[in-house]
């Protein structure tokens, strides 16, 4: 079993933005999947469950906020007894150019203060990541918060999609091969 947790935060009004990436790679993963999120009041997140190539699959999205996504992970990594290597997290990566995937099987947060909140919560920064880049111009000028609250223009969606569909493709890769043998 593995838990595939993309962060965001919750709210109409988060949907478009930057920051919420995680949450669109994994809603691109579930509707793959056919599989359908509901509100899971004990962790604080919505879930889905499926099964990828006969393994059973996690998937999730905390409702905490992006900071606070810590508690839910933790919350779920107590419930299903699932180890941090068999947690993957799906995010944001203000370093990246929009349309870029880079996995990474440990780190810091590198200042993302969602997979620093999973950090502090779990003890350890050894759990696979799945970065979706975001940067664009503005970054050299908008604070950090301005720019992953920002929403997407009408041009950078294209490229973003592509950045979804090549997210979703190294996490079936990685379901079937090993985590190891991404491309990314």
């Amino acid at each position: 079993m593995k838990l595939i947790v993309g962060l965001g935060n919750p709210g109409k009004e988060y949907d478009c933005t930057r920051h919420n990436l995680g949450f669109a790679a994994i809603d691109a993963l579930a509707a793959k999947y056919d599989a359908k999120f509901t509100l899971n009041k004990k962790f604080n997140a919505e879930t889905a469950e499926t099964f990828i190539n006969g393994e059973k699959i996690i998937l999730a999205k905390p409702q905490t906020f992006m900071n606070k996504s810590g508690v839910s992970v933790q919350a779920m990594m107590g419930y299903f007894n699932i180890t941090t290597d068999r947690v993957w997290i799906l995010y944001d990566d203000i370093d990246l150019e929009i349309g870029t995937v880079r996995v990474r099987r440990t780190g810091s947060s590198a200042g993302h203060k969602g997979v620093q909140s999973i950090i502090d919560n779990i003890g350890t920064q050894e759990f696979p990541r799945f970065r979706m880049g975001i940067k664009d111009d503005h970054c050299d000028y908008l604070s950090t918060e301005d720019v992953v609250l920002k929403c997407f223009n009408k041009d950078e969606l294209k490229v973003v999609e592509s950045g979804i569909n090549k997210t979703v493709a190294e996490l079936e890769k990685a379901l079937k091969e090993g985590i190891e043998h991404t491309s990314l």
